[in-house]
């Protein structure tokens, strides 16, 4: 790369974050995942029509993950492209609305303060309601503390699927000529696969195999940076560490019991319990230690903490991009 794309694909980066954070996901307007999840859903449910084996399900599962996050890729390539061509500050915007879309720093804190609102107001049929939108538990008959225990798990489970991995991914193409937002996308296409069809029971066993197992391994090195940040940022790095060897490989994900395993340690406080998921109790695993309850400031502590593992991710990736146009212009 030379110094100008450099520029300009720092300059994306940071305007894509600022998107994200003032202005969120407009969902009124035409977005990524909108048009990732219709495509999703059209595809396993034609394929459900037919009575088809094991085997022949997962290769279509592969043929449908594999088609959306190439054709993500292609997609976001060619709209930039596209833009480029009528002018570069055209180019740069279409860039940083796509590359912002990735990032959902701002939904998740929505998310949060819209039930948390409600709850600390004392209408917490209200705050069950909100909750449901956004959690697969049942919500109808959650104490206070449970709801509390929702938001918080909410917010330390998408933090590095929906704000961290992403990033790592966007500054990863900073050093690919295709770009940050062909790859930033395709992350975006895994996760989106793996929360729609990623699950273990019927009938999404065999079709959602291989997204999931892709976004297992695509998340693992993001959250282990995501949880050394944590650690660092706590002040208490041996503890938070020490709480997620112990605990977070109790959880059968290899990276959302980590990365909750994380928040618990850091806060203080102790996740997992309970959850009942159309009319099944599901015990999770405990993870950390109860030195307080988790409380409203908790949660708000929490989303000081993801916001704050972004900001340290973009200001290194940063740091490091300077850092090289330094050195090369000296080499």
């Amino acid at each position: 790369m030379n110094g100008q794309i450099t520029n300009e694909a720092i300059a994306v980066l940071i305007l894509a974050s600022l998107l994200d954070r003032l202005i969120g996901d407009p969902w009124s307007f035409p977005h990524p995942v909108k048009v990732m999840g219709a495509i999703i859903h059209q595809t396993t449910q034609f394929i459900f029509q037919f009575n088809l084996n094991p085997g022949l399900k997962r290769s279509l599962g592969i043929l449908l993950g594999g088609g959306l996050i190439l054709g993500s890729a292609i997609a976001g390539w060619a709209m930039v492209y596209s833009a480029n061509l009528v002018h570069p500050f055209f180019g740069m915007a279409i860039a940083s609305l796509l590359l912002g879309s990735c990032f959902a720093g701002r939904s998740l804190r929505d998310a949060a303060m819209d039930v948390l609102v409600p709850l600390k107001a004392g209408k917490i049929d209200l705050a069950r309601a909100k909750l449901s939108q956004y959690v697969g538990r049942e919500t109808a008959n959650l104490s206070e503390e449970e709801i509390l225990r929702a938001i918080l798990e909410t917010v330390a489970e998408n933090t590095t699927d929906g704000v961290t991995a992403p990033l790592f991914y966007a500054i990863l193409g900073l050093f690919f000529p295709l770009g940050s937002v062909p790859l930033c996308l395709a992350y975006k296409a895994v996760s989106t696969l793996d929360s729609m069809i990623g699950y273990l029971r019927e009938p999404y066993t065999d079709i959602g195999w291989f997204s999931a197992k892709l976004e297992d391994i695509l998340t693992w090195l993001p959250c282990r940076i995501t949880i050394l940040t944590i650690a660092l940022v706590s002040g208490k790095p041996k503890r938070v560490l020490f709480l997620c060897r112990r605990d977070a490989p109790q959880d059968p994900s290899p990276n959302s019991g980590w990365s909750e395993c994380a928040y618990a340690a850091a806060l203080g406080v102790q996740l997992g319990g309970e959850n009942i998921y159309q009319g099944i109790v599901k015990d999770k695993p405990f993870l950390g230690e109860s030195d307080r309850a988790i409380a409203p400031e908790v949660v708000l502590a929490a989303l000081h903490l993801m916001r704050t593992c972004f900001l340290l991710g973009l200001g290194l990736a940063i740091a490091l991009y300077n850092l090289g146009l330094v050195l090369s212009t000296h080499s």
